[in-house]
């Protein structure tokens, strides 16, 4: 059962990473690049300042880099724990898929770091601003996903590692959210 939902995840990441085309590679290259989201990090930033006092900002920003750090280590553990190949890793793979990227990252994708990240990011801080701004959940929710889809479609996750990746990642932006309030229900209105 298992290799049959391995084989399934693999055809579907051929699937998936063939649709690209060497007009959209540069898009879907500045898509995936953390250092290109910079300035939305910083706009998201500055609404939860601008609705938070400055005692609860600083909670939810520990909380944040927190969450980030969390992820991102829980993310390298289950890489080396399961030991589960990259695409552009597999032999039998390189000659038939696309890889966009120059280098193949890290020798091991399950799960993928940029969905998890990308994931808690926006559940959290989209749970955080939803009574304020209603829909930004929702672009948020989607951004995330795409990050997703960048990382099949520059060739260096299957669709099981994002998926897995965006689970955990909404997981734990909600654990976080959570958390946040508590601790700022806790230790800011006492």
């Amino acid at each position: 059962m298992l290799d049959q939902l391995l084989q399934y995840d693999k055809e579907l990441f051929l699937f998936l990473n063939g649709l690209g085309s060497e007009s959209w590679d540069g898009f879907w290259m500045v898509y995936t690049t953390k250092f290109y989201w910079a300035p939305l990090y910083a706009i998201l930033l500055y609404l939860i300042y601008k609705k938070e006092n400055k005692r609860s900002f600083l909670v939810i920003l520990a909380i944040t880099v927190l969450m980030v750090l969390f992820t991102d280590q829980i993310t390298n553990l289950f890489k080396h724990g399961l030991e589960r190949f990259r695409p552009c890793q597999e032999a039998n793979l390189q000659d038939i898929m696309r890889l966009v990227k120059p280098s193949c990252g890290g020798k091991f994708g399950f799960f993928s770091g940029h969905a998890s990240n990308s994931m808690a990011v926006a559940v959290f801080v989209g749970l955080l601003l939803r009574q304020k701004y209603q829909y930004l959940i929702f672009i948020l929710l989607l951004w995330a996903a795409a990050m997703g889809y960048s990382r099949i479609y520059i060739g260096v996750h299957y669709p099981l590692d994002v998926f897995c990746g965006m689970i955990f990642g909404a997981l734990s932006g909600y654990s976080f959210y959570r958390l946040s309030k508590y601790l700022i229900h806790r230790f800011t209105e006492s």
